[in-house]
């Protein structure tokens, strides 16, 4: 029997409930598995061991043969691409990142990297519920089915959501120019009281110096999401997530929720990362640069000791078909911040700006009767 073998067959004892063979579900907000049968409940062991971050160049060259490497078995959704894995004795399910059907005849397996870290879900579903609903109510022109769909607390479902989290030393060279102002007095005509006068006003300008340079960054933790089924401006929306809470990973937590398995590999991921170090860069550059004005023309950036992680960090999602178009509500798992896209009922709008077009008619002939 192989260890992976005897790991999974631990884990499902571990989260079997003692008292009514139930399965226990990791209960949000604490460090505990609960039966939501009987209400028996298991403390998870936190263990304190200290996150690793693993050799970036290292991974990337010799991944087969890497330990941190695992198969899983993940449905692959047709309609957005998410791949979530099934809960057990579940044969047939729901995409959670767009509604649609999945079977779980369809599942495939294959080789990924073992997450080295999670945030476990500091919210349960039913606030998640609550601050789902209190969004809609604040939208305005709202088709009046999300309003009645938003009142079925079920249609929230609880999603790990894959990241990676890069380090990495920069050494960057740059060009560019720095602008110093400088002010003059200059005098001009103007007409006052209907006579020419002759008046002096100050002028500021702009003395263009070339300039080169270097700069050195330290990136921590440079988070970056790895899934390509959910809108990536929206989940990039429910930062902070707050990273210091992050447990290792233990798949007791994700009892009685699903994951989604990362899309987005090693390799691309670090090329988003670096557009966010880029940032940082371009702004340490200016700062270097001084004067009252920046300009960079070049920079050129070497990335030494890449580190990296894979974690997984929690959100509740629902997704809405209106008009044959999918929309996804996130919500952050740990802080309840709501994200997501929204439809708009035209007939309210239409309706909106008659009232109004009438509101001003009624004025107009209220003015003109005086």
């Amino acid at each position: 029997m192989s260890d992976e073998t005897k790991i999974s067959e631990t884990i499902q004892r571990e989260t079997v409930c003692k008292g009514c063979s139930g399965k226990l579900q990791f209960a949000p907000g604490t460090h505990h598995l609960k039966c939501p049968s009987c209400g028996t409940e298991n403390e998870i062991e936190v263990s304190t061991a200290v996150f690793e971050e693993l050799d970036f160049e290292k991974f990337v060259n010799e991944f087969k043969e890497q330990s941190d490497v695992q198969e899983v078995a993940t449905i692959k959704c047709e309609a957005c691409g998410a791949q979530t894995t099934f809960n057990p004795n579940v044969v047939s399910d729901a995409c959670p990142c767009c509604g649609s059907p999945l079977v779980v005849k369809n599942a495939s397996s294959s080789h990924t990297i073992k997450p080295k870290a999670l945030l476990p879900f500091g919210i349960d579903q039913q606030k998640a519920f609550e601050d789902f609903r209190l969004w809609i109510n604040k939208l305005w022109f709202a088709p009046n089915k999300l309003k009645e769909y938003a009142r079925s607390q079920d249609k929230l479902t609880g999603l790990y959501i894959p990241y990676w989290t890069y380090d990495s030393k920069t050494s960057t060279d740059y060009t560019g120019e720095r602008g110093d102002d400088y002010e003059t007095t200059e005098s001009y005509e103007t007409t006052e009281n209907g006579q020419t006068v002759t008046r002096e006003r100050t002028v500021t300008h702009t003395r263009w110096f070339n300039v080169s340079g270097h700069v050195d960054n330290d990136f921590d933790d440079i988070l970056v999401v790895a899934s390509k089924s959910l809108p990536k401006k929206y989940v990039e929306k429910l930062e902070p997530w707050g990273l210091e809470n992050m447990v290792p990973f233990d798949e007791k937590y994700l009892s009685g929720f699903k994951t989604e398995s990362y899309q987005v590999d090693l390799k691309e991921g670090f090329e988003d990362g670096k557009n966010k170090m880029n940032d940082v860069i371009s702004s340490r550059v200016c700062e270097d640069i001084g004067g009252n004005h920046q300009r960079i023309h070049s920079l050129n950036t070497v990335y030494n000791n890449i580190t990296f992680k894979h974690i997984l960090l929690p959100i509740w999602i629902s997704a809405y078909l209106y008009k044959d178009k999918v929309y996804r509500f996130l919500i952050n798992g740990t802080t309840g911040e709501v994200q997501g896209e929204r439809p708009y009922s035209w007939i309210k709008i239409t309706l909106s700006v008659l009232a109004a077009v009438a509101v001003v008619l009624v004025i107009v002939l209220l003015k003109s009767r005086h």
